[in-house]
């Protein structure tokens, strides 16, 4: 694949560097995993070179019957994973599903519940430094204090006080189940719609590990490119059953007629919001979707549940505070305050020992986004590689040496070493 960039040697150079990155260390940001070579294949394959704004069948270009199949494999394909009626695989973003999903339903100003940012929320669900606050009326329920964890009681409480049009359940930084039968009611309590973003435990809902929002939910987005260990993008689903006339009577372009939940959101991914799908990259979804839906799947999943729990409990018995005191998907959000250090630090300590992860705020935090009290860590990308509950052990050994001798270059440079060496036993692409 590289020999075609040797006349480019600059960026040959810069892409030579980064597989050496991935290759070399160890990657524990939730957020990212490793695709297989035929999603890289399907990713850089020449439907890149194709324009098809529209659907299939109904595309405003000629020549689109090849991308039409492409497409309506990847919509097939995940129906069949998460049992959904509706399905748009063209949002080229998590955030651009989010999005999509917001202007079609809702009008400027009005309100919508998410988790806050600062409590394990996403961007996306009402930050005021994203689109979502600053173009919608935003609230964010807190998790309790005391256990760290989702309290229905305190949703449920500002659901009534406030009468959001529309609630959201999902989060970057969560690592407990949600209760999405719990979310309905509420929601219907208080007359408001109910999406869920199950962006980083998509891959792991897929296989039945943990609970399936779409048989509660009006609308589920999530990206591809985490748990579900396909290309970059996105997706908006609409479960079996649930795709009626829009209740908010909210009506768009032309004539007066209310359109159902589906055609609200594809209207609004395109024209609305997007012009061209990336139909290289539906196609490399399309192959990832077949992945999931392979049995090998599910033991991957189930492995990197496995991972994420004795990660955390390793974590612990050392001395590190999990938020809520565990996990129960691929994730995990560790208070550092005990040991001394920042978010800020920690990750760049831990980088040059080879170990990437990223700082995160905790619950209640007292140091700004910028520094954070805390790190977030997955096991997603681990587990791609092969390993199990042994390595995540010595990987809880590595991070604990690396922060306690943060200032110790020599110790770093030996982790790093290490960290090379445990990984050249689990390679990606290089065999």
């Amino acid at each position: 694949m590289l020999e075609y960039l040797e006349n480019d040697k600059e960026i040959l150079e810069i892409l030579k560097l980064e597989l050496n990155r991935q290759e070399s260390n160890l990657e524990l940001i939730a957020s990212e995993n490793f695709v297989s070579k035929a999603v890289l294949q399907a990713a850089g394959s020449v439907l890149t070179n194709k324009y098809a704004e529209g659907y299939p069948g109904k595309r405003y270009y000629g020549g689109c019957e090849f991308v039409d199949m492409a497409e309506n494999v990847a919509k097939q394909r995940l129906k069949q994973i998460f049992g959904a009626e509706y399905v748009n695989v063209q949002p080229h973003s998590g955030s651009q599903a989010n999005m999509g999903v917001y202007m079609a339903l809702l009008k400027p100003g009005d309100k919508i519940l998410g988790l806050s940012l600062d409590h394990g929320g996403h961007l996306t669900h009402g930050s005021p430094v994203n689109f979502s606050g600053q173009i919608y009326n935003a609230v964010g329920y807190p998790l309790n204090e005391k256990t760290q964890q989702l309290d229905y009681n305190i949703i449920e409480d500002l659901a009534v006080k406030e009468k959001p049009k529309l609630i959201i359940a999902g989060a970057s930084a969560y690592s407990r189940e949600w209760d999405y039968a719990k979310f309905r009611e509420i929601a219907d309590k208080v007359g408001a719609l109910l999406m869920t973003d199950m962006s980083h435990p998509s891959g792991l809902i897929a296989k039945g590990l943990l609970n399936n929002p779409l048989p509660y939910c009006d609308v589920v987005t999530t990206t591809t490119h985490k748990t579900l260990r396909g290309p970059r993008g996105g997706v908006i689903m609409i479960g079996e059953g649930r795709d009626r006339e829009n209740p908010l009577g909210v009506k768009t372009f032309k004539g007066d007629r209310l359109k159902t939940m589906s055609e609200l959101f594809d209207s609004m991914v395109m024209p609305g919001i997007q012009g061209g799908p990336l139909m290289h990259i539906i196609m490399a979804k399309a192959v990832a979707f077949r992945e999931v839906l392979e049995d090998s799947f599910t033991d991957y999943a189930n492995q990197v549940m496995k991972n994420a729990k004795v990660l955390a409990a390793e974590l612990m018995n050392r001395g590190y505070d999990i938020i809520s005191n565990g996990t129960d998907n691929h994730l995990m959000l560790v208070d550092l305050t005990q040991k001394n250090i920042s978010g800020k630090k920690a990750e760049r300590i831990l980088g040059l020992a080879g170990i990437t992860v990223n700082k995160n705020m905790i619950p209640f935090d007292t140091k700004s986004p910028f520094v954070t009290s805390g790190m977030r860590i997955g096991t997603a990308a681990v587990t791609t590689r092969g390993m199990k509950e042994a390595e995540m052990k010595s990987i809880a050994s590595f991070i604990d040496k690396a922060i306690i001798n943060c200032d110790d270059e020599s110790v770093l440079t030996s982790i790093n070493a290490e960290v090379k060496e445990l990984n050249s036993k689990f390679p990606l692409y290089r065999q």
